[in-house]
């Protein structure tokens, strides 16, 4: 059986071998971080006991080690006392973590985050930009893996939107 590629669909694959090889790779995350408990700060906040969620509203800041997420809202889901799942809402939720190397901190944004305190992945969806020195990535979601510094955005990231990368440039 003979395959037939289009010359749009081979260009469309070159050009994305060739972007993979050229982007500057990512430092990873503080290999630290997930380690380290978790601060809240918020305006308010309902915590209910039985079920393990607590909900902290207006101008919130979470912290984990060098991670610090700023939202309108998190909800904390724990289990066997212990933090389990973090989601962040807000218009934008900011987020920033220090790397290991000379790179500079991870900087991200998008209407809602999501991670496992104990995961090293940080979803981002809904305008999500997340930003390395120069290096730019946006879409409409996002994911990163702190510890292998990898991201995925657009449809690697199950994501509807195209991405858009710039790479280096003035800042």
């Amino acid at each position: 059986m003979k395959s037939i590629l289009k010359p749009d669909l081979i260009l469309r694959r070159c050009c994305a071998v060739l972007l993979l090889l050229v982007l500057p790779g990512t430092a990873s995350a503080l290999k630290s971080d997930k380690d380290q408990p978790v601060y809240v700060e918020a305006d308010g906040v309902d915590i209910d006991d039985r079920s393990g969620i607590s909900i902290y509203k207006g101008n919130v800041v979470l912290t984990q080690g060098s991670i610090v997420i700023k939202a309108d809202k998190v909800t904390v889901t724990q289990k066997a006392n212990q933090t389990d799942h973090i989601e962040a809402v807000g218009n934008p939720v900011t987020f920033k973590q220090d790397t290991e190397g000379e790179k500079g901190a991870i900087k991200g944004r998008s209407k809602k985050t999501e991670y496992s305190a104990n995961s090293e992945i940080i979803y981002m969806t809904g305008d999500a930009v997340l930003n390395q020195g120069k290096d730019t990535f946006k879409s409409d979601k996002i994911t990163y893996d702190r510890a292998r510094a990898v991201v995925k955005a657009g449809a690697s990231a199950k994501g509807k939107e195209r991405v858009r990368v710039t790479i280096g440039g003035k800042k």
